[in-house]
């Protein structure tokens, strides 16, 4: 049970590279297949978390390959999306940019500021997550943007924001911030009720 969830952290860090490797190989007569597999990517990300709280190893460490993995997993998908649709990431180029521009932001801020990267596990940010398989199904499975691609980037500026709210709020580097309130909960000493399914209790 210990092992379960370093284990399915690493399917997913495995899986982004492999399907790359497939799109690459097979192009769009895998398609179907490509999307099975970011669901399965989806699910191990899911209950990594959960299977590390009820074993009791979850750990700053562990989060922060999580949080690493997710990224490159996302990056990896979205490069497939790239390989067999360029015009549907091309017709947002602007705004995907821009989403591209926060993330690395978070990074150099949070760097900046504890010297480390990130780690909140946000709650929008996971409300984003769910918004990149849409629009990834809808780009890998039907070579549609459109209502998905817009939905993706508004949680994805929106949720990247949440993030530098959390990071200049937090007085110290904290993993598992549900918001940018509970941020400031924690910045005046105030104690909440994390919820475990999504984050480790305190």
């Amino acid at each position: 049970m210990k092992r379960i969830p370093i284990v399915l952290i690493i399917f997913r860090l495995l899986l982004g590279p492999v399907m790359i490797a497939l799109t690459y190989r097979f192009g769009a007569a895998i398609r179907f297949e490509l999307v099975v597999l970011m669901v399965l990517g989806l699910l191990s990300d899911i209950f990594d978390g959960i299977a590390a709280r009820k074993a009791g190893v979850s750990s700053p460490q562990l989060r922060r390959m999580d949080s690493q993995t997710d990224l490159v997993f996302w990056l990896c998908v979205g490069w497939c999306s790239w390989l067999l649709n360029p015009e549907v990431i091309l017709a947002y180029k602007i705004p995907i940019t821009v989403v591209f521009v926060m993330e690395a932001m978070t990074y150099v801020v949070s760097i900046a500021k504890f010297g480390k990267e990130t780690c909140t596990h946000a709650l929008l940010s996971k409300l984003w997550g769910l918004t990149l398989l849409a629009v990834f199904v809808a780009i890998i499975g039907f070579s549609y943007g459109g209502w998905a691609m817009k939905t993706a980037v508004f949680f994805g500026l929106i949720s990247h924001l949440d993030v530098f709210l959390i990071i200049l709020l937090l007085p110290k580097w904290t993993y598992d911030v549900p918001s940018f309130y509970h941020a400031y909960l924690i910045r005046k000493g105030i104690p909440f009720k994390r919820n475990t399914l999504f984050h480790e209790s305190e």
